[in-house]
């Protein structure tokens, strides 16, 4: 299972417009993957009320993961938009 841990890069964490934003970004990114708060239970990243429900904060430590085989560069792509705080999928890495 590939995993990458990053810290929250929007101020208001993962809520309203950043979830939107990340939700968009997971769904198109073409493998499953889930989100975590820090070593909490993992949901389903594509689903906007799971990752609302998460409650991450601005700083906090959330774990993305997934079991596809070509997993890495999707979840490169969305730590990063996760990291800095992006307005959109970054495209390139």
């Amino acid at each position: 299972m590939a995993e990458r841990r990053v810290n929250v890069g929007w101020a208001e964490g993962l809520h309203a417009r950043p979830a939107s934003i990340f939700v968009r970004a997971a769904t198109a990114a073409g493998v499953p993957v889930t989100i975590a708060k820090g070593d909490g239970q993992p949901v389903n990243a594509a689903s906007m009320l799971a990752v609302l429900g998460l409650g991450a904060q601005g700083g906090e430590e959330i774990v993305l993961a997934s079991e596809a085989a070509d997993a890495d560069v999707a979840l490169d792509r969305l730590a990063k938009l996760v990291a800095e705080g992006l307005e959109e999928l970054p495209e390139t890495v």
